[in-house]
């Protein structure tokens, strides 16, 4: 049997502190007023990776391009799925705590916005610490019908059995795997009683945090990004530039707190907790109304700075690092494509992976997209406002990246049987090298030939020997 944290998790439950939390959430209902309609709505444009799926996909009928021209056929589909949506980590939640210790500390609770943030209940606990929400499995279930409802032909049920599931460790990418795995078994038997992945004919998903966590595996990029204190330098630097300062002069005013008692982090934290209230309850809390449009356009910015310098184009190793995984994509196509060639059935019709935002953007990056001219850095914040590189509207919870491969008949050449065609959040995404939404194949694996034939991860990842001799001592 589970021990209750974990079966009451798998019920996107809040587990045995869970009253303390939902008489915590009633109150925060009661003081809900201070968010006018719609202002957390105008907020949610900027919230970065913490954004809502619904808030950046364009989802509905008539939006997405169909097969491609001609005769076509989907033969596999290849995704890449970000977890749903999830609870604060306790990092967050410590921050969460400090701001809330400031506000309580300043004073009793008076009228106002100051005094409606400090009666504002904290609803998050260290245990949450990211697991996956009641909301985080519905986004995986309703990606998992819509997905069913899109690719008849490869997620049928009898065909289950053939459909793969590849998750990271974590337990909010595991939950998100048996989340999205019990929407597509509900969509393909409607009507019959859902049963535990376990029990389902694909069975659990297999963990692989080489693949979905490569990032955790790469010493290079653990020594020269993750645990280097100046790579972030931008970052820090953005932080105590004057778009930072003004914000927290601004909250410190509405706080009613000495300037010194604020940061960067607990400001971005405060940012933040509009957006989980938001997304996980669907509270717009008083929070919401500390910031302006224009507030929130700098914090998001901050967001992507991170993003660009820890996960993106800021340094070589964060995509290069990632180089097996888009072998591992492309060799599950070419095997789709010999088993075609040969009129033998696909052995594997669709392989669904589970990860994180970290595990999409570095890939994302080594196929160049969303590649700005010139670097994000701490000092053109101006000159970026209509940059390609906006975490949020890349990688939102339940962000998703999916290759489908097509058969064509009649095609005018052998190789121009097989067309790919790339979805990002469920929307065609056209080629960094074409503006179409349909490529040939193989002319796709040639654009990217020096990676999968060149890159190797674990080469790619050693630290490189730094040898002094006894002249140099």
């Amino acid at each position: 049997m589970l021990p209750l944290r974990r079966r009451q998790r798998r019920r996107g439950g809040l587990g045995v502190p869970g009253a303390v939390v939902l008489l915590a959430c009633a109150a925060a209902c009661a003081l809900a007023e201070w968010a006018p309609a719609g202002r957390a709505s105008a907020l949610s444009a900027y919230f970065g990776t913490k954004s809502r799926y619904e808030d950046v996909a364009r989802l509905g009928p008539g939006l997405s391009a169909g097969p491609p021209p001609g005769p076509c056929a989907p033969l596999q589909l290849v995704a890449l799925v970000r977890h749903g949506t999830r609870y604060p980590t306790a990092k967050q939640v410590r921050r969460l705590r400090a701001l809330q210790g400031l506000l309580l500390r300043a004073g009793p609770p008076g009228p106002g916005l100051a005094g409606a943030l400090a009666r504002w209940p904290l609803a998050y606990e260290d245990w949450m610490d990211g697991q996956l929400v009641e909301k985080g499995h519905r986004d995986m279930q309703r990606l998992a019908a819509r997905l069913a409802a899109r690719f008849p032909a490869l997620l049928t049920p009898r065909g289950l059995a053939r459909v793969r599931f590849v998750s990271s460790s974590k337990p909010r990418c595991v939950d998100s795997a048996e989340a999205f795995a019990r929407g597509l078994w509900a969509h393909l038997h409607p009507g019959r009683p859902v049963p535990e992945p376990a029990d389902m004919e694909f069975g659990p998903p297999n963990i692989d945090d080489k693949l979905m966590r490569f990032f955790d595996h790469c010493e290079k990029f653990l020594a020269e990004v993750e645990k280097n204190d100046s790579a972030l330098y931008q970052v820090e630097a953005f932080k105590n530039g004057p778009e930072m300062q003004k914000i927290i002069k601004k909250v410190a005013g509405i706080l009613q707190v000495p300037t010194s008692d604020l940061n960067a982090d607990l400001i971005q934290v405060a940012f933040f907790s509009c957006s989980f209230d938001l997304a996980i309850r669907d509270i717009q809390s008083p929070w919401c109304n500390v910031f302006d449009t224009e507030d929130a356009k700098v914090l998001e910015y901050l967001n992507d700075l991170k993003q660009y310098w820890k996960r993106g184009y800021g340094y070589a190793i964060n995509s290069r690092s990632s180089c097996g995984l888009l072998q591992n994509i492309f060799q599950h196509l070419d095997r789709a494509v010999e088993q075609r060639q040969r009129s033998q059935p696909i052995s594997t019709p669709a392989i669904f992976h589970f990860g994180h935002a970290e595990t999409l953007l570095p890939l994302l990056s080594l196929m160049g997209y969303f590649k700005d001219k010139e670097p994000l850095t701490a000092y053109n914040y101006r000159e970026q406002m209509s940059r390609q590189f906006r975490s949020g509207h890349i990688v939102p919870y339940a962000s998703n990246l999916i290759f489908v491969l097509y058969h064509c008949e009649h095609a005018e050449t052998p190789a121009r049987q097989y067309q790919v065609q790339l979805l990002l959040n469920e929307e065609p995404l056209p080629f960094v090298y074409s503006p179409e939404t349909f490529a040939v194949y193989q002319e796709l694996k040639d654009h990217y030939g020096d990676i999968l034939q060149g890159c190797h991860s674990d080469q790619e990842c050693v630290l490189p020997n730094i040898n002094i001799t006894s002249d140099e001592l």
